[in-house]
């Protein structure tokens, strides 16, 4: 049986999850975005002596690799560094737009609701101004487009939504409500957390889909971006 650690700093709402399998053990989160640093090491505390059991017996850890909050991924990857290092455990690196992906999907089975086969997936990371960092992937999380950064206006998309349906999620999407008007636009505001992270997390586990800890970086995407700041 897997016990991971789960490790998310990359947006505005910072979580870290313990997971067992397919169980979620214990999940905490936090939404204050400038204090992600002094969450991260009290909130592992914690979930560990919740739940009577030691960082020895990990089996692995994951975190969101980016993109998202420059300071964010730094402290993300640092701190599930720092617990590989220590403990000789493997490093499981998650895409962070592929985890809110995933946040969409755990949204929609649990709603009942069921996209048409070819729905495409949008998640949105909110950037300076009009820009956002976004990927595609079908319902299946299929990469379609990789992580880029986008400046949006009123025809990004306009191909895609010409046809077929898009779901557009993520703090990046209000950005874009109000220059879309297609039918087969729909927004969703979904807020993922440390347990879409443990999802795809098992997943790679099981396949050993370890990152190198030597040379481990996270995915910037862009230079910097700091979304505290006015957009």
């Amino acid at each position: 049986m897997a016990l991971l650690l789960h490790i998310d700093t990359a947006t505005e709402q910072a979580s870290v999850c313990l997971s067992r399998d397919e169980n979620t053990l214990a999940l905490v989160s936090s939404s204050e975005q400038k204090n992600h640093a002094g969450f991260v090491q009290p909130a592992i505390r914690q979930i560990f002596a919740d739940n009577g059991c030691t960082m020895q017996q990990l089996d692995a850890v994951s975190v969101t690799a980016g993109p998202g909050s420059y300071t964010g991924l730094r402290v993300g990857l640092a701190t599930a560094k720092g617990i590989c290092y220590a403990l000789q455990k493997p490093l499981i690196l998650v895409n962070t737009l592929e985890v809110m992906a995933q946040a969409v999907l755990s949204q929609l089975q649990a709603t009942g609701s069921t996209p048409v086969s070819n729905t495409v997936l949008c998640p949105m990371i909110d950037a300076r101004r009009m820009e956002v960092f976004t990927a595609l992937y079908n319902l299946s999380l299929a990469e379609i487009k990789a992580p880029h950064a986008l400046i949006l206006d009123a025809s990004s998309f306009a191909e895609l939504l010409a046809n077929q349906p898009v779901i557009f999620s993520g703090s990046g999407h209000l950005k874009l409500r109000n220059l879309v008007n297609s039918h087969n636009a729909s927004f969703l505001h979904t807020l993922h957390t440390a347990a879409d992270l443990a999802f795809l997390a098992l997943k790679a586990f099981r396949m050993n889909r370890f990152a190198d800890l030597a040379y481990s970086e996270p995915l910037y995407v862009k230079e910097f971006f700091n979304p505290t700041k006015n957009s």
